[in-house]
């Protein structure tokens, strides 16, 4: 499952994105849970991580472009694409590492194209990452720096490089899903 949020004033303009992620996810055998804001100020505030991010620049108070300057001075690797009726803003994006643009309307088949490029994008960031949800909410954290996990009875144990332990109830089965098959060994205890 792939987390979008779209931030776009127009709720017609919205609904068609949203519309087009459902027929890209029915194609491509896709899911993803949309957030759908109106305005830069109602970004949410947790730092929820998004995997892909769509973004109007003619919002109303704060705009596009100045939420997208804010949006990277606490998140450098999330995908943001533009959509939008100001084309005039193009080269603007690149100073805010905007990993695509589409000019309003929005065509389906462009739309495909420039998701194809961001999931593409995405699954290699989340190759490199584990993300846990914990008692404490989400974290995420490079797969580098995990050290070995651990279980005892349903409580799993990530060991950090840092020292940290991140832990959960899970399975460790599902701790090896999350893992490269090379990254990860099976010790069994044969007492």
């Amino acid at each position: 499952m792939f987390k979008v949020l779209i931030v776009e004033d127009r709720a017609s303009d919205a609904q068609a994105l949203r519309r087009m992620l459902a027929h890209y996810g029915q194609e491509h055998s896709e899911e993803f849970q949309v957030t759908t804001v109106s305005t830069a100020m109602e970004l949410p505030e947790d730092h929820n991580p998004y995997d892909l991010i769509f973004m109007d620049i003619g919002l109303p108070g704060i705009n596009g472009m100045e939420a997208a300057q804010l949006l990277r001075s606490y998140d450098t690797q999330t995908p943001l694409i533009f959509v939008t009726d100001l084309a005039q803003y193009a080269v603007k994006g690149y100073q805010v590492d905007a990993l695509d643009f589409i000019v309003k309307p929005v065509e389906y088949y462009d739309f495909a194209l420039r998701l194809d490029r961001a999931l593409r994008i995405v699954r290699r960031g989340r190759a490199d990452k584990v993300t846990v949800v914990t008692r404490d909410g989400m974290r995420i954290f490079p797969i580098s720096e995990l050290v070995f996990v651990d279980i005892l009875g349903h409580d799993l144990s990530y060991h950090l490089a840092n020292g940290e332990i991140v832990s959960l109830r899970g399975s460790l089965t599902k701790a090896a899903g999350q893992l490269p098959e090379e990254s990860f060994v099976r010790i069994s205890n044969s007492c």
